[in-house]
């Protein structure tokens, strides 16, 4: 797959998808690589996610299952979804009642467009793309 600039990347999910309302992409630290969130929420949404993915890999850890792939996190308001690789993150958040496994499908193909040659995380860029 070729590589796609993330803020690019997000602004066409954003274009395609009815379901998502917003999307972080983020190092696994938090640190934000693009977001169609502005000001200081992409880091708020990233570290929120850190801990998120953090706590679900502990407990994944404890009982002994493999390793950590996705997480949704459901409230009938809407939903956080939350899709890892070695390096990086996908957040996005949704209306009440997602398709799941639509939005997760987005939320991987996101991080297989975005990752350099290598497959692994690209160089942080400025956040946000002024859509909020």
């Amino acid at each position: 797959m070729e590589y796609v600039d993330p803020a690019e990347a997000i602004a066409e999910l954003k274009e395609l998808s009815t379901q998502i309302d917003t999307v972080t992409l983020a190092a696994r630290d938090g640190t934000v690589v693009a977001s169609s969130l502005s000001g200081q929420a992409p880091s708020a949404v990233a570290s929120a996610a850190r801990e998120l993915i953090a706590g679900a890999d502990e407990l994944r850890a404890d009982l002994g299952r493999d390793a950590l792939a996705q997480v949704q996190a459901a409230t009938p308001e809407g939903s956080v979804f939350v899709v890892v690789d070695d390096a990086r993150m996908a957040i996005a958040t949704t209306g009440g009642d997602p398709t799941v496994g639509l939005v997760f499908y987005d939320l991987k193909t996101l991080l297989r467009q975005t990752a350099d040659s290598s497959g692994t995380s690209t160089a942080v860029s400025s956040e946000g793309n002024g859509d909020t």
